[in-house]
């Protein structure tokens, strides 16, 4: 009986798997040119809606689970286990079912669009789905919007995949589910498609618009239909801009700026101290601690952080702010709120980190709308608390706590991601706050102006950039990024030794087309080149045959490139000593193959004129 239940099944899961591929056959071959994307941005923009409806989903059972009893008068000792016991459960489902690393998942988009043709594992369609909600779930102080972001994109990379499609449209669908999980999980289509074109820096041609146009309208429609048409946030505008607030303005965006550097500088540098720990089970004892700690000392770190968000931006007054202290050491002490939220200004980045190192999954989007909105709370209380707003001059009137919580946001999604565009719509997206669009302007403009001094890249670009693995919107780096040298290395499978004699270069030159050959030692290590013309004036006259060897006719190579070097070392190695072919060794200095300068430029032309083509 149980074997024939199973035959069935294998039958069953066939006939499925045929009917997918003629399915597949079929669009392939009725679906042609834009039309094939358009369909497929369609797809991705429904699918990338769905998933985040369920990341979102899964993290409020989870945390309505664990949290709905707990009271609001006093600490709640259990936040002490929750964090620990999630990272731990998603350090293990990572580890022994993924078994891949999922973590700073833009990060991951950025590497696959500059160095694997825009692919990305199959297995990110729905894992970081999973870690991602165990861990927020759970209490760990992360966003959810990253890993759906990779989700999303995974979804476009597979489906490109699927239907076959080039380098080039492979990565407009990538850009397709990044922008579609920004529009369906925060309810913005303008922010969505503003991301990939500002984070993920693709530089598309207009008509290469439209799929990404569809990929959040759609994205976004679904999240509406299903979910409802409010705002992410509800905000509600009881102050309009005031000119006389511009000089405030100003200094928040300023002030956010060094917050986002702050956040920034401390969260590599806490990573780098945790990598150095080496196994994840010893990160996991140092950092699980960490986190619980903190969440249990400052409760409002619990999670993505959205409902205080909620009550910073709609309290009337401190009996609704103070509900902030809610479950807290700190909820008798009113007094205490703006010393409560410095502090997690300061440790929200220990929190975030201590997450991620220790094994859990998640990442930095939510955490900058959170102490956005803390750091421009904040602002205004300390603004209206201490600054003389009695003052004749109107530059000191008091500024709207609401206002400047919202505007908070806009200025460090700016300033830790480098996009003030994307902070800027974002954020009007997400709460309805159009009647703030200049201040929103005013706040982000400056924060970004204020962190580019001191640090160039976002956070998700400066691993990459110290590397030469980051795409930009300038075409040259672009394309040498895009670039790999395993494309342009020409591989040899005979190599002259400094003993071989003439009689060798000779057989070797006669079945060749090359000019250039390898001198290599019996490690195959290089030790230097034999080109034709040197060899050229000798090589008819047999009495030299058994007399000259390579010893006396190789030279050294004018450079070495390493296998590692990026394509920007290897334009600039060709530039400064003017050669035409250049070799290319490994460690130990094993000979890998040559590089030509010719075969360099065509791949170079050939890919500038595909990044070009509408």
């Amino acid at each position: 009986m149980l074997g024939r239940i199973l035959k069935g099944k294998y039958y069953l899961c066939a006939a499925m798997r045929k009917v997918l591929a003629d399915s597949i056959a079929w669009l392939r071959g009725h679906l042609r040119g834009n039309r094939t994307m358009l369909a497929l941005a369609l797809v991705v923009g429904v699918l990338t809606a769905l998933a985040g409806l369920l990341l979102k989903w899964l993290i409020h059972q989870i945390e309505h689970l664990l949290t709905h009893q707990f009271t609001i008068t006093g600490a709640n000792w259990l936040y002490l286990v929750y964090p620990v016991a999630g990272i731990f459960i998603t350090g293990l489902f990572v580890r022994y079912v993924v078994r891949d690393d999922i973590g700073h998942g833009i990060t991951k988009i950025l590497y696959a669009i500059a160095r694997k043709r825009s692919f990305i594992k199959a297995h990110n369609t729905w894992s970081s789905v999973i870690a991602s909600g165990i861990t927020i779930g759970f209490g760990g102080s992360v966003g959810a919007e990253a890993p759906i972001v990779l989700t999303g994109s995974a979804i476009g990379s597979n489906l490109g995949r699927l239907f076959r499609l080039d380098s080039k449209k492979m990565m407009l669908l990538v850009g397709c589910g990044a922008a579609g999980a920004v529009s369906g999980i925060f309810k913005a289509p303008i922010a969505g498609l503003v991301f990939t074109l500002e984070v993920l820096m693709l530089d598309f041609t207009l008509g290469s618009l439209l799929p990404l146009l569809v990929s959040c309208v759609t994205a976004a429609a679904v999240t509406f239909a299903l979910s409802g048409t409010d705002n992410l946030f509800e905000f509600h505008l009881t102050h309009a801009f005031a000119i006389q607030r511009v000089p405030a303005y100003i200094l928040l965006g300023i002030f956010c700026g060094f917050v986002s550097l702050y956040f920034t500088r401390v969260m590599n540098w806490l990573e780098e101290r945790f990598r150095r720990l080496g196994s994840p089970w010893r990160r996991f004892l140092v950092a699980s601690p960490i986190l619980s700690v903190l969440i249990f000392l400052f409760p409002s770190l619990y999670g993505e952080g959205y409902d205080m968000i909620g009550l910073l931006l709609n309290g009337q007054g401190p009996s609704d702010w103070n509900q902030v202290l809610a479950g807290s050491f700190f909820y008798s002490m009113p007094h205490l709120l703006l010393l409560y939220l410095a502090g997690i200004i300061v440790f929200k980045v220990f929190a975030t980190t201590a997450t991620n190192s220790g094994g859990g999954c998640g990442g930095t989007f939510a955490p900058s709308l959170f102490l956005g909105c803390v750091s421009g709370f904040l602002f205004a209380s300390v603004w209206n608390q201490f600054l003389p707003f009695h003052s004749q001059l109107a530059i000191f009137a008091p500024v709207p706590e609401n206002n400047f919580s919202l505007l908070g946001m806009a200025g460090l999604m700016s300033g830790v991601m480098h996009a003030p565009l994307t902070g800027i719509f974002l954020i009007a997206e997400l709460t309805g706050g159009y009647g703030l669009f200049l201040p929103l302007m005013i706040v982000a403009v400056c924060a970004y102006l204020t962190i580019i001094i001191f640090e160039p890249y976002s956070i998700y670009t400066m691993r990459l950039a110290r590397k030469g693995e980051l795409v930009t919107h300038n075409k040259d780096q672009a394309i040498l990024t895009l670039m790999s040298m395993d494309s342009v290395i020409e591989r040899y499978e005979e190599h002259l030794h400094p003993t071989d004699d003439l009689s060798e270069i000779v057989r070797q030159i006669s079945s060749s087309e090359r000019d250039v050959f390898p001198v290599v030692n019996a490690q195959q290590q290089l030790l230097g080149v034999l080109y034709l013309d040197k060899v050229r004036h000798v090589m008819f006259r047999t009495e030299l045959y058994h007399k000259l060897n390579v010893s006396s006719l190789m030279s050294e190579a004018p450079a070495r490139l390493f296998v590692g070097d990026p394509m920007e070392v290897v334009m600039s190695t060709f530039e400064r000593t003017k050669a035409w072919t250049l070799p290319v060794v490994g460690e130990g200095n094993v000979f890998i193959g040559f590089i030509r300068r010719s075969h360099v430029f065509g791949l170079y032309r050939q890919m500038m004129q595909d990044l070009s083509e509408e």
